[in-house]
Protein backbone atom coordinates (compact mmCIF):
# COMPACT_ATOMS: atom_id res chain seq x y z
CA UNK A 1 0.00 0.00 0.00
CA UNK A 2 1.39 3.64 -0.65
CA UNK A 3 2.27 5.77 2.04
CA UNK A 4 1.51 9.89 2.19
CA UNK A 5 4.69 11.21 2.83
CA UNK A 6 4.44 14.20 5.19
CA UNK A 7 3.85 17.36 3.40
CA UNK A 8 5.52 19.06 6.10
CA UNK A 9 8.83 17.21 5.07
CA UNK A 10 7.90 17.72 1.18
CA UNK A 11 7.46 22.06 2.04
CA UNK A 12 10.57 21.74 4.18
CA UNK A 13 12.49 20.21 0.74
CA UNK A 14 11.00 22.54 -0.95
CA UNK A 15 12.03 25.42 0.90
CA UNK A 16 15.65 24.84 0.55
CA UNK A 17 15.20 23.92 -3.11
CA UNK A 18 13.03 26.41 -4.45
CA UNK A 19 13.25 29.01 -2.13
CA UNK A 20 9.55 31.02 -2.09
CA UNK A 21 7.90 29.27 -4.22
CA UNK A 22 5.61 27.28 -0.47
CA UNK A 23 2.81 29.35 0.52
CA UNK A 24 1.55 26.88 3.09
CA UNK A 25 1.34 23.23 4.10
CA UNK A 26 -0.71 20.59 6.44
CA UNK A 27 0.12 16.97 7.36
CA UNK A 28 -1.35 16.32 3.63
CA UNK A 29 -1.26 18.80 1.15
CA UNK A 30 1.65 21.72 0.23
CA UNK A 31 0.12 25.00 -1.30
CA UNK A 32 2.79 25.99 -3.46
CA UNK A 33 2.66 29.24 -5.79
CA UNK A 34 1.22 29.16 -8.99
CA UNK A 35 4.10 30.54 -10.68
CA UNK A 36 6.73 28.08 -9.36
CA UNK A 37 4.94 25.00 -10.02
CA UNK A 38 6.88 23.79 -12.81
CA UNK A 39 10.09 24.13 -10.81
CA UNK A 40 8.50 22.31 -7.78
CA UNK A 41 7.47 19.63 -9.42
CA UNK A 42 10.37 19.03 -11.01
CA UNK A 43 12.58 19.09 -8.29
CA UNK A 44 9.74 16.54 -6.85
CA UNK A 45 10.60 13.77 -9.52
CA UNK A 46 14.16 14.45 -9.80
CA UNK A 47 15.14 14.51 -6.31
CA UNK A 48 16.55 11.19 -5.69
CA UNK A 49 14.83 10.95 -2.10
CA UNK A 50 11.08 12.32 -3.39
CA UNK A 51 11.28 10.61 -6.92
CA UNK A 52 7.50 11.54 -7.85
CA UNK A 53 8.15 9.97 -11.22
CA UNK A 54 3.82 9.15 -11.31
CA UNK A 55 1.80 11.64 -12.33
CA UNK A 56 -1.71 10.62 -10.92
CA UNK A 57 -3.89 13.13 -11.58
CA UNK A 58 -4.83 17.06 -12.18
CA UNK A 59 -7.99 18.50 -11.07
CA UNK A 60 -9.47 21.88 -10.14
CA UNK A 61 -11.89 23.35 -7.39
CA UNK A 62 -14.01 26.33 -8.05
CA UNK A 63 -13.76 28.74 -5.01
CA UNK A 64 -15.09 31.56 -6.75
CA UNK A 65 -12.59 33.93 -4.97
CA UNK A 66 -9.96 31.63 -6.93
CA UNK A 67 -9.31 28.35 -8.64
CA UNK A 68 -7.33 25.90 -7.19
CA UNK A 69 -5.41 23.25 -9.26
CA UNK A 70 -4.88 19.76 -7.19
CA UNK A 71 -1.65 17.32 -8.51
CA UNK A 72 -1.17 13.75 -6.92
CA UNK A 73 1.98 12.62 -7.06
CA UNK A 74 3.70 8.56 -6.76
CA UNK A 75 7.27 7.69 -6.37
CA UNK A 76 6.70 4.05 -7.53
CA UNK A 77 10.61 3.10 -6.35
CA UNK A 78 9.70 4.49 -3.04
CA UNK A 79 6.10 3.94 -2.76
CA UNK A 80 5.08 7.64 -1.39
CA UNK A 81 2.59 9.98 -2.81
CA UNK A 82 2.15 13.48 -2.11
CA UNK A 83 -0.39 16.30 -2.88
CA UNK A 84 0.40 19.23 -4.49
CA UNK A 85 -1.95 22.42 -4.56
CA UNK A 86 -2.01 26.15 -6.27
CA UNK A 87 -4.40 28.85 -6.21
CA UNK A 88 -4.81 31.00 -9.69
CA UNK A 89 -6.69 34.17 -8.77
CA UNK A 90 -8.76 35.69 -10.76
CA UNK A 91 -11.59 34.58 -13.34
CA UNK A 92 -10.55 35.82 -16.32
CA UNK A 93 -7.40 34.05 -17.23
CA UNK A 94 -6.28 31.70 -14.53
CA UNK A 95 -2.99 30.18 -15.35
CA UNK A 96 -0.54 27.44 -14.28
CA UNK A 97 2.88 26.23 -15.98
CA UNK A 98 2.26 23.20 -18.05
CA UNK A 99 3.62 19.94 -16.37
CA UNK A 100 3.67 17.93 -19.83
CA UNK A 101 7.42 18.07 -19.97
CA UNK A 102 7.34 16.47 -17.20
CA UNK A 103 5.01 13.49 -17.26
CA UNK A 104 3.23 13.08 -20.43
CA UNK A 105 0.17 11.85 -18.20
CA UNK A 106 -0.43 15.80 -18.04
CA UNK A 107 -1.59 15.77 -21.90
CA UNK A 108 -5.12 14.98 -21.70
CA UNK A 109 -5.79 16.01 -17.89
CA UNK A 110 -4.33 19.63 -18.51
CA UNK A 111 -6.52 19.72 -21.61
CA UNK A 112 -9.83 18.41 -19.18
CA UNK A 113 -9.26 21.03 -16.74
CA UNK A 114 -8.92 23.67 -19.25
CA UNK A 115 -11.94 22.72 -21.26
CA UNK A 116 -14.33 22.51 -18.10
CA UNK A 117 -12.74 24.99 -15.97
CA UNK A 118 -10.92 28.14 -17.82
CA UNK A 119 -8.01 27.03 -15.92
CA UNK A 120 -5.09 27.82 -18.46
CA UNK A 121 -1.42 25.82 -19.04
CA UNK A 122 1.25 28.24 -20.52
CA UNK A 123 3.50 26.19 -22.09
CA UNK A 124 1.05 22.96 -23.40
CA UNK A 125 1.53 22.82 -27.12
CA UNK A 126 -1.61 21.51 -27.62
CA UNK A 127 -3.65 23.52 -25.29
CA UNK A 128 -7.78 22.56 -27.04
CA UNK A 129 -10.85 21.66 -25.71
CA UNK A 130 -11.09 18.10 -24.75
CA UNK A 131 -14.40 17.03 -23.71
CA UNK A 132 -16.51 19.95 -25.63
CA UNK A 133 -16.20 21.59 -29.45
CA UNK A 134 -14.23 24.40 -30.40
CA UNK A 135 -16.08 27.73 -30.15
CA UNK A 136 -18.15 26.34 -26.70
CA UNK A 137 -19.46 29.09 -24.81
CA UNK A 138 -17.96 29.04 -21.39
CA UNK A 139 -16.68 26.48 -19.22
CA UNK A 140 -19.00 24.16 -17.61
CA UNK A 141 -18.05 23.15 -14.18
CA UNK A 142 -17.03 26.79 -13.61
CA UNK A 143 -19.74 27.88 -10.43
CA UNK A 144 -20.18 30.87 -12.38
CA UNK A 145 -21.43 28.78 -15.54
CA UNK A 146 -24.83 29.76 -17.37
CA UNK A 147 -26.10 26.97 -19.39
CA UNK A 148 -26.14 28.43 -22.91
CA UNK A 149 -29.50 29.39 -24.35
CA UNK A 150 -30.83 26.61 -27.07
Amino acid sequence: MTSTLSADLIASRLAEAVPGAVEESNERDVWVKAESVLDVCGFLKDDADLKFDYLVSISAVDYIEHFEVVYHLVSMPHNHGAVVRTRCWGREEPSVPSVTGLWQGADFQEREVYDLMGVSFTGHVNLKRLLLWEGYPGHPQRKDYLEPPR
